[in-house]
């Protein structure tokens, strides 16, 4: 595969750039691709990006951080409990978009409180028809969510700012507008539940990606997660 140019990237950055409604940002997702891709896209104006494998991550962060402090990191993909500590010291200024179990999640708070910071998570829905996807279902969230209502203690080093899904891998658009629309349900009523403690954080979905994501914006995504559109098949 040939390698992209910084023109390339620029120019298709802009195209998604163009499409996005005035709410939703762009999480261009880096994964599988070198730092040089990273660097050309924030030369561009990009400045979230986002990463699925743990020491890739932090890998990347190392050889960009001083270069690049303001970049914006999403950990995206399958967080295994033993890696959380190697995402803890830096992640406090990005987020974990896949938070997938109430097991990792407390140990995410219990990482944080171990370096005294506090990490913006999304909880991640399973709304897809596929049983691979990760996620807990609506009700998992509703009484997740009433319990770290009820004992604010337990979930300490934590910042919930919303959710993320993603939908079924299938072509009928109908289908995934819907699991997309589910999610938004989904949002809107925590939002009004009076159940979350820092309300005026819960304002992301995070949902869309490469093949998907014009019908995750019109069902009110505020991050979208790209990847090959932008940086082409996985280097």
């Amino acid at each position: 595969m040939k390698p992209l140019s910084s023109e390339d990237i620029s120019q298709r950055l802009a195209s998604i750039q163009e499409s996005l409604t005035p709410s939703a940002r762009l999480v261009a997702v880096s994964k599988f691709h070198p730092a040089s891709y990273v660097e050309m896209a924030y030369e561009a104006g990009q400045r979230i990006f986002g990463e699925s494998r743990v020491q890739e991550l932090v890998d990347k962060w190392e050889r960009l951080r001083e270069s690049y402090p303001d970049i914006v990191w999403h950990f995206i993909g399958p967080l295994q409990t033993n890696k959380v500590k190697y995402l803890a010291p830096f992640i406090h200024i990005s987020m974990i978009e896949s938070v997938t179990s109430e097991r990792l999640l407390l140990e995410i708070c219990r990482q944080a409180q171990r370096v005294g910071r506090t990490i913006p998570i999304l909880l991640e829905v399973h709304v897809a028809e596929e049983e691979t996807k990760s996620g807990f279902t609506p009700d998992e969230i509703r009484a997740l969510v009433t319990r770290i209502h009820d004992e604010p203690d337990l979930y300490r080093g934590v910042a919930l700012h919303g959710l993320m899904a993603m939908a079924s891998h299938v072509e009928d658009e109908a289908k995934i507008s819907e699991e997309f629309a589910s999610v938004r349900r989904l949002f809107e009523e925590l939002r009004a539940s009076g159940l979350l403690l820092s309300p005026e954080l819960f304002t992301e979905l995070s949902m869309g990606m490469s093949g998907d994501y014009l019908l995750a914006l019109r069902e009110g995504a505020t991050l979208i997660r790209i990847g090959s559109a932008i940086f082409g098949d996985r280097a």
